[in-house]
């Protein structure tokens, strides 16, 4: 294996924020390198990457295996609780560089980063263990099963070695990515995005402050390296190094990754997805029900200021364009409410913005409500708009009957929102047919219940590596 080369080395006179790496249990420093964020193009330094470091090797037995779930899990919630300390120094380090980076206002940060740690409760993660395995016993030992035949084996869930390609929407990712490796106890790489090369470091270096020698420490390494870098993915993205990719980000990410796949490499992938709203001609009942709707629209188009694929990005609203228009208007006032203390939020893109302004301008075709300056905008139109709505944008597509809104639903569909919510039995079959993967209450699309699948699977199921030991048949 080699190092990491052909990088730029970081100017000493240049002040940029450092991103150290966390290697198996070990924070590593330095400025050997300089990158630019995704979004903003702010340059961070790393240090340099050893790529031997990175790799647990498979004639060691992965050191969570005979972990007990149980143990793992208090390790977790402990780590949870510290993470919430509001003395913890890494974590507020890291709130300070993630503002300079990320799209999200500061406050929205600070709001994601105190709650990433909801998901480390010891009621959450026993309901995710139950739900994802039909004995989660098979994680801490060998289970005896014979068949009616008589055969006789022992399963496994064994420890897999995985590499994870973390999104940089949402640093509540790295500390459930973090969870959800310790419970298949994992031997796990994460790859931190350029949006956020340091939520996941400092989420481990809390847990390395707990116990610096725990088997959930050791098990862990997060660095950055540009995706896409052969350099190093031709490296690594190899099955006697690793079992899986557990890969989540845009079309881009996964088509990269992709050539890497093939026999004893495989690929666990969230893939990038859209969620809509679907809102009933009840809505027009009255002045009430019509404030209701767009008050639980709103919620699910502003999580996380639109970043999330849980967003509602277009809502489908049995309505002629009139009613279309008063739908639109309420529900643009709706989303220019400041929920999350965000203040001023960063400004739309110039080209979305030129995009929505433009549509201004076609009064017949289109219905604009709202400003174009990130706060909250709608657009009523009768056919959805050919562009991605970010930043507190709805699309407002009008249909004469919600089952015509059946054709815009597609493998990319995760979340769909449902107004009035007794509606929502007569569409999931349909819904379900066109590729969605998830149904609920509109207003309701952010946290999902517990274990519930994701992106149409159960994730730690496909995470392990399912091992039999066959034994003949009883009484040989």
């Amino acid at each position: 294996m080699t190092d990491l080369t052909e990088l730029k080395p970081a100017d000493a006179a240049e002040a940029v924020d450092s991103a150290p790496f966390f290697i198996r249990g070990k924070v590593v420093e330095g400025h050997d390198a300089t990158h630019r964020s995704r979004d903003l193009g702010v340059t961070f330094a790393t240090p340099k990457l050893e790529l031997d470091a990175l790799v647990h090797p498979r004639t060691e037995l992965p050191p969570l295996l005979n972990v007990k779930t149980s143990e793992i899990i208090d390790f977790l919630v402990e780590a949870g609780q510290s993470m919430e300390d509001p003395n913890n120094p890494h974590v507020q380090a890291c709130i300070d560089r993630m503002a300079k980076v990320s799209l999200a206002p500061r406050a929205v940060i600070e709001h994601q980063m105190l709650h990433a740690t909801d998901y480390l409760n010891k009621q959450t993660l026993n309901e995710v263990l139950e739900q994802n395995f039909p004995n989660p016993k098979a994680l801490d030992e060998w289970v005896p099963h014979t068949d009616y035949q008589g055969r006789r084996s022992f399963i496994r869930a064994y420890a897999p070695r995985l590499i994870h390609v973390l999104p940089g929407n949402s640093p509540g990712m790295g500390v459930r990515s973090i969870a959800q490796s310790a419970l298949v106890k994992s031997v796990s790489l994460f790859k931190m995005p350029s949006a956020d090369p340091f939520s996941t470091v400092a989420f481990l270096r809390t847990m390395a402050d707990i116990d610096p020698d725990h088997a959930v420490v050791r098990s862990m390494s997060a660095v950055y390296w540009r995706g896409g870098e052969e350099s190093v993915e031709r490296v690594l993205y190899r099955p006697q190094y690793f079992d899986k990719l557990v890969a989540w980000g845009g079309g881009d990410a996964i088509s990269n990754v992709m050539k890497y796949i093939g026999p004893g490499f495989q690929l666990v992938s969230f893939d990038p997805k859209t969620s809509i709203s679907m809102v009933g001609r009840e809505a027009f009942e009255s002045e009430d029900t019509l404030a209701q709707a767009a008050e639980l629209n709103a919620r699910d188009v502003s999580i996380l200021g639109q970043e999330a694929c849980v967003c509602s990005r277009f809502t489908f609203l049995e309505a002629n364009a009139e009613d279309g228009d008063r739908y639109a208007k309420v529900l643009a006032d709706r989303l220019r409410i400041d929920r999350t203390g965000e203040g001023t939020p960063r400004p739309l893109d110039m080209e979305l913005k030129e995009q929505i302004d433009m549509l201004r301008m076609l009064d017949e075709d289109y219905g604009v409500f709202g400003k174009s300056d990130g706060r909250g905008v709608a657009i009523r139109s009768d056919e959805p708009v050919d562009f991605h709505p970010l930043r507190k944008t709805s699309n407002v597509v009008c249909v004469p009957d919600l089952q015509q809104a059946m054709k815009y639903v597609n493998v990319a569909t995760q979340t769909v929102g449902v107004y009035p919510f007794h509606r929502m039995p007569a569409l999931r079959d349909h819904l379900a047919s066109g590729g969605a993967q998830r149904v609920v209450r509109l207003g309701e699309a952010g946290p999902s219940t517990i274990g519930n699948p994701h992106d149409a699977m159960y994730p730690l199921h496909r995470f392990v590596h399912w091992m039999a030991n066959e034994d003949g048949c009883e009484g040989e």
